[in-house]
């Protein structure tokens, strides 16, 4: 009797599972179920519209340090099927992809639907049966069924259907609640929240400055040892680009707890030591002394964000560094180092929303993503507990995860 196996979740771990199982098992039957309408809605959005597939770096154990949850698995889940594996597995589907000055990894076409359509033709070359408009309410396992098939699963119309095994990749959801149906089956829950969220700044006094950004910078939480670096963009909101975002993905459960409130601190020259900015605004007085400070910035800043700086400095707008007051002096040189910005709550990235939490790693055999408590039941995505910082980790793990499912499910009981 043919083996069934059923996806839930036509996203990138899902699809990738899917398409594993049914190229490496050919006689198995594999059914992929979306409850929404539109299939592969994340891979659209992500990058811009373009598809951020991977990051270049192809070294397991570099790639697994930027997971703030999940590091220790991938460091074995990566050379299983890692970043050079993923373009390996696009270019021999006709996608080649490109690598950006940060390391993200795009296709060529710099389209995301060049991604989906891929996925799509791999689907149905390989004979994924693929349903939409069709979630699954509940999964039960047939401890001693009539028939061969492990699970019984409830569908949101109504009907049930029979499968030997299940790869849940159902993607994350910040609301507890919607793991409950896997509970049921004995599994345990890291708490769901939010990551990759960008600041929010209600009083920030350069909300007029929106669109500038700086190529690197700081950004600390004060009284916490969270500390993150790299380009950092003035939003009318608050505070985004990679720096918050990275921020955001290492301390999601520390910002969850703080209710998102905070004074986070921002270093505009961290290339620098505080002695050194002291001594660049000496040398400058020595230098330049008929220069006048507001219209001369140092370190390479942006002009308007100098300024700003200068005017929360109380430096006088007319004043030549010559005749600079000691205390706008020092003033300067802390909100060069340490400009703080009080957070009161979040806003999500774009369309690139990351949940940290979900189904317990200890609780798979992970190179399988198979269910110690379920045999059969597999997972992958971010229905587990693993997430990266942006830049492709995201997908890899869903790559990663989707590979080592479908093979798994592929072997014959």
């Amino acid at each position: 009797m043919q083996e069934t196996v059923v996806v839930i979740g036509g996203g990138a771990a899902g699809f990738f599972g899917a398409i594993t199982c049914a190229e490496a098992n050919p006689h198995l039957k594999v059914l992929l179920l979306e409850k929404t309408s539109k299939l592969l809605s994340k891979v659209r959005v992500s990058g811009g519209g373009r598809c951020n597939v991977t990051h270049a770096c192809f070294q397991p154990l570099a790639f697994s340090h930027h997971y703030p949850r999940g590091q220790k698995a991938l460091k074995k889940l990566l050379p299983l099927f890692g970043a050079n594996d993923t373009v390996a597995w696009f270019e021999k589907r006709g996608v080649k992809l490109k690598t950006e000055a940060d390391g993200r990894m795009f296709p060529l076409s710099n389209s995301s639907e060049t991604i989906v359509e891929c996925l799509l033709q791999a689907a149905r070359n390989a004979g994924v049966e693929i349903k939409t408009s069709l979630g699954v309410n509940a999964i039960e396992v047939q401890k001693e069924a009539p028939t061969p098939e492990r699970f019984k699963l409830v569908l949101s119309n109504g009907e049930t259907i029979y499968a030997n095994k299940v790869l849940v990749s159902t993607g994350g959801n910040a609301k507890p609640e919607n793991y409950e149906w896997l509970q049921t089956l004995g599994h345990s829950i890291d708490v769901p929240v939010p990551s990759l969220f960008t600041l929010n700044v209600p009083g920030s006094p350069f909300k007029d400055l929106q669109g500038i950004s700086v190529p690197k910078a700081k950004v600390k939480l004060t009284g916490q040892k969270l500390e993150t670096e790299g380009p950092l963009l003035i939003t009318h909101w608050g505070l985004s680009g990679p720096a918050v975002l990275r921020f955001s993905a290492w301390g999601a459960k520390l910002m969850f707890g703080l209710g998102y409130n905070g004074t986070a601190l921002v270093n505009w020259v961290p290339d620098v030591t505080e002695d050194h900015v002291r001594q660049q605004l000496l040398q400058q007085r020595q230098s330049s002394p008929r220069k006048t400070v507001f219209t001369n910035p140092l370190f390479q800043l942006p002009t308007r964000l100098w300024q700003r700086l200068c005017e929360l400095a109380e430096v006088p707008e007319s004043v030549k560094w010559a005749e600079l007051p000691g205390k706008a002096q020092n003033k300067l040189i802390e909100l060069l180092i340490r400009t703080p910005f009080e957070v009161k709550g979040k806003t999500t990235f774009k369309e690139e929303f990351v949940t940290c939490g979900g189904i317990k790693l200890e609780e798979l055999y992970l190179e399988r993503m198979e269910s110690r408590i379920v045999p059969g039941l597999f997972f992958a995505g971010e229905v587990v507990d693993i997430d990266g910082i942006t830049g492709g980790f995201n997908f890899q793990a869903a790559w990663t995860g989707g590979y080592l499912a479908g093979k798994a499910m592929a072997q014959i009981t």
